[in-house]
Parts: structure tokens; C-alpha cells; sequence
């Protein structure tokens, strides 16, 4: 079987159970051990059926190999059930680690265990609210989908919530400035209203905590000066909150405005945010 036709059947973004459910012969690959720099951590793991691949443990020649390995299991052809692999010039990489893999036929057992590591793994999921269903707010959630955080929209107009991708996490309610006070510390805040005067709201009451990884809005340096005069006049905020505040969203070295575009320059933001929220809070 060549290179093109063992990764012809990757399959990004889906659910491992939607997988399982029409690949139910499928080999779990997973990392079991690493030394040195390598491209996934021990626990990442990836399911390879005859034809398609689910996940992934890091990519490029490596991972070509251990899907080779997975089929010739399922084909019955060979295979094994360990794989030491160092990722040096001899594979074509140049990571200069090596990796353990252990690769294991998928049983029912090894679906509860992969079913109760995803559980485990949503509870700690980083949480990120956006506020506001419009063009951006779409582009923003379906740009986050994909990554390992629990999305929330908050929205005041409920026919918006229906554009949204399904699955999405969502809420309709009349003043989205309350729920801000019981949002867990260490969430991301994306405010994208169709109000400024919500925008506001809702800033100011983020702004007044000091626990938030991420606070920003969507606008532009204009804004920024009015909200800045507003919140010091009409909230009795202070003006170094906007520290704290990323106004506009997506920073400015951009300046394409087109949804997708903010929404990428703005997730880029908010994991960068998060990483930082947590290397504080480990050290």
C-alpha cells in the first residue's frame, strides 16, 4: 500500500465514536513513552481503521510508519504490538526524540476507557464565552470548534442562535452582563455584540474581575477611547482596567476585516492567553 493510499482516509475533526460507528475494526495507536523532543506527549493517540485514520500522534514519517504497522495488525499480515522509534534523519525527521507506541486492537473495554478520557479531559476543558451570534461571532465559534475548549455563545436575540454549527453550547438571555459574575476564573471573554452599549456592559463587569485569561471586544481604536471615557464616567471604572482589555480583537498588523480573518488573528489571541493564564497559575 503506498504513502497516498495508507492517509487517504484521514479524518479530521469528527467524534472517535461517530468514527467507531462505521470503523468498528479499527488498532488504537497510542504513545506509551517519550525521550526527548517529540512531536506529541505520552497519551496522544490516534485510530487507524483499513481505510481511514482518526487523531493524530504527530504527523510525518513517524506516524506514516505506525499507520502501516496498525493495518498490517488488521489485516493480519503482521504487525506488532510495540513500536520504539527514533525520530531522527533516518526516518526523515529531525525531532531528535524517540517515541513509544502501543498499538491495540479496539475492544469494547478499550471504548469505555477512550470514552471516560474524553469525559475527564471536557471537565478541564478552558472555558471561552462569546458573546454575540453575528457574522463574526460565527466565523469566531466555528475558528474555536475544533480546538480542545468548551465553547459557550450568550446571546439576547434568539433567532441568531439558529445559524450557529450544531452542538454548539449556547444561551438566550436578556442581559448577558449578569451571567459575567459567575463565569470561572482562568475563561476567555470574546464581546461581539450588535450593541455597543451592551458591548459595554458587558465589559465593564468582566474589567471589574481580575481572574479573566482573556477580555476582549470587537471594535476599533475609536471605540476603545469612547468606552475608555464611558467606563471612568458612567461605571465608575478605572482607566488602568484597559490593560486588561483587547480592543480592538485580532490586533491591527492584519488589516483584512473579513470574519474569518478576525476570528483566526483572534483565536490565535485567546490560546496564547490561556497558556499564559496557566503558566501563571502553575508557577
Amino acid at each position: 500500500m503506498t504513502r497516498r493510499e495508507i492517509l487517504s482516509g484521514f479524518v479530521p475533526g469528527s467524534d472517535f465514536r461517530a468514527f467507531l460507528a462505521l470503523q468498528p475494526e479499527a488498532i488504537l495507536v497510542e504513545i506509551s513513552g517519550t525521550q526527548g523532543s517529540t512531536p506529541r506527549e505520552p497519551g496522544a493517540f490516534m485510530l487507524v481503521s483499513a481505510r481511514s485514520v482518526w487523531g493524530t500522534i504527530g504527523g510525518g514519517q513517524f506516524e506514516f510508519i505506525a499507520i502501516g504497522n496498525a493495518r498490517e495488525m488488521l489485516a493480519g499480515t503482521g504487525g506488532t504490538d510495540m513500536m520504539d522509534i527514533p525520530l531522527g534523519p533516518e526516518i526523515g525527521q529531525c525531532c531528535g526524540g524517540r517515541t513509544q507506541l502501543r498499538f491495540r486492537p479496539v475492544t469494547d473495554a478499550i471504548r469505555d476507557e477512550l470514552k471516560k478520557k474524553q469525559e475527564s479531559e471536557a471537565e478541564h476543558l478552558p472555558e471561552v464565552y462569546v458573546f454575540g451570534a453575528g457574522h463574526v461571532g460565527r466565523a469566531l465559534v466555528a475558528a474555536l470548534a475544533p480546538l480542545p475548549l468548551s465553547v459557550t455563545v450568550i446571546e439576547t436575540r434568539q433567532d441568531e442562535l439558529a445559524n450557529l454549527p450544531v452542538l454548539t453550547k449556547s444561551r438566550s438571555v436578556p442581559m448577558p452582563e449578569a451571567l459575567v459574575k459567575d463565569m470561572p476564573a482562568g475563561a476567555a471573554l470574546v464581546i461581539l455584540t450588535h450593541d455597543h452599549a451592551l458591548d459595554f456592559l458587558i465589559a465593564s463587569e468582566a474589567l471589574a474581575r481580575t481572574d479573566f485569561a482573556y477580555i476582549g471586544m470587537i471594535g476599533s481604536a475609536t471605540k476603545r477611547a469612547t468606552f475608555a471615557s464611558w467606563l471612568s464616567r458612567e461605571a465608575g471604572g478605572e482607566r488602568s482596567w484597559l490593560d486588561r482589555l483587547t480592543l480592538p480583537i485580532g490586533g491591527s498588523a492584519v488589516k483584512d476585516k473579513r470574519p474569518e480573518v478576525i476570528a483566526a488573528m483572534t483565536t490565535a489571541e485567546i490560546l496564547a492567553a490561556l497558556s499564559a493564564y496557566r503558566n501563571r497559575s502553575s508557577s
